[in-house]
């Protein structure tokens, strides 16, 4: 009988720890051709009545072999409904079983979006970062800064962590919760400008669609986190910031369709598509050097892919299963 597993179910079942090990192992699969998994469908919504604005709608499916798993991500994504008190980004994971097709579970997705995304960029930061990274800069005041927050400390050994957030009640807000949970001096700062000075690890976690930093605020050897502007039109990096640093992707085929942070600059004539070095699951696997100096400047641009989603969803289905967690139902 296929389960129905609520947020609050996937919360109980999936830890932090759990999910960078398992996103290491979804992206050196994906990179080793293992995966199948096409671009994802994303359609816009119009502009409704009610609110006067639309949003996106995003169809995301994929099949890994190790250990089995099918399903797909129905995601979208409305900016407006922050006004109405609801997360902007919402998703369903419909999960299914590799060998008969048969419906496993339908689980909300909400949760495993702003998870593994976070986890993914610890994955980056552990292998693309400097070993002595002491100051973490989170640009950004949302779910993902959290989330952020609670998956980096788990790769790295931080001094201070500053936040920047443009809502200061929500800026204080998410600083007064972390707080007890990093063991680390945490302080929210008045501009991105302040909260990425010398900064060993940037984690960019915006709505933003233009650039938020400049590469003149970047220091030598920063190590950048880029997971918010997720559509070709939308960027959070300035040019001259991407071209001078070495940029690793989730997908090479995903990013030059959809990362405006690098496909704005190669519209620009800024660089070509070869300036991205490797998909980070090539470095993980040990096909692709990832930081070769001190100083130079790493770039992690993640769009977030379905291989991902569906990784997290096996695993929590799983433990969900051995602790009797969810709700049976019939079709």
């Amino acid at each position: 009988m296929p389960v129905l597993l609520s947020e609050k179910d996937v919360r109980a079942v999936l830890s932090m720890d759990d999910l960078i090990e398992s996103m290491h192992a979804a992206l050196v699969q994906f990179s080793s051709g293992k995966v199948q998994q096409p671009l994802r469908t994303v359609i816009g919504v119009e502009a409704n009545a009610r609110s006067g604005k639309g949003g996106f709608y995003g169809v995301m499916p994929a099949f890994l072999p190790q250990p089995a798993a099918l399903g797909t991500k129905l995601v979208t994504v409305y900016e407006s409904n922050a006004a109405r008190g609801l997360p902007t980004h919402l998703a369903t994971i419909v999960l299914l079983d590799p060998e008969t097709g048969e419906l496993l579970a339908i689980l909300d997705g909400r949760y495993i979006t702003e998870a593994r995304t976070a986890a993914v960029s610890a994955v980056s930061a552990k292998h693309l970062a400097r070993p002595d990274a002491g100051v973490l800069a989170i640009v950004g005041s949302g779910v993902q800064a959290r989330s952020h927050i609670e998956a980096l400390i788990r790769v790295q050994r931080f001094e201070e962590i500053r936040v920047w957030g443009r809502d200061p009640a929500r800026l204080f807000s998410l600083v007064e919760e972390m707080l007890p949970r990093v063991g680390t001096r945490l302080v929210p700062v008045e501009s991105v400008r302040e909260a990425v000075r010398d900064a060993g690890i940037v984690a960019l976690v915006t709505a933003a669609r233009e650039p938020v930093v400049e590469r003149v605020w970047i220091a030598p050897g920063a190590h950048i986190c880029a997971v918010g502007a997720c559509r070709p039109d939308q960027r959070e990096m300035d040019t001259s910031l991407v071209r001078d640093a070495r940029v690793f992707v989730d997908s090479r085929v995903g990013a030059l369709a959809e990362a405006g942070d690098l496909v704005i600059p190669i519209k620009e004539g800024a660089f070509a598509a070869s300036h991205i070095v490797a998909e980070l699951g090539e470095v993980l696997g040990g096909r692709v050097q990832g930081r070769r100096s001190a100083d130079e400047i790493t770039i992690f641009k993640s769009l977030g892919m379905a291989v991902e989603d569906v990784a997290a969803a096996r695993l929590a289905w799983e433990r969900a299963s051995e602790r009797g967690f969810g709700r049976g139902f019939v079709l």
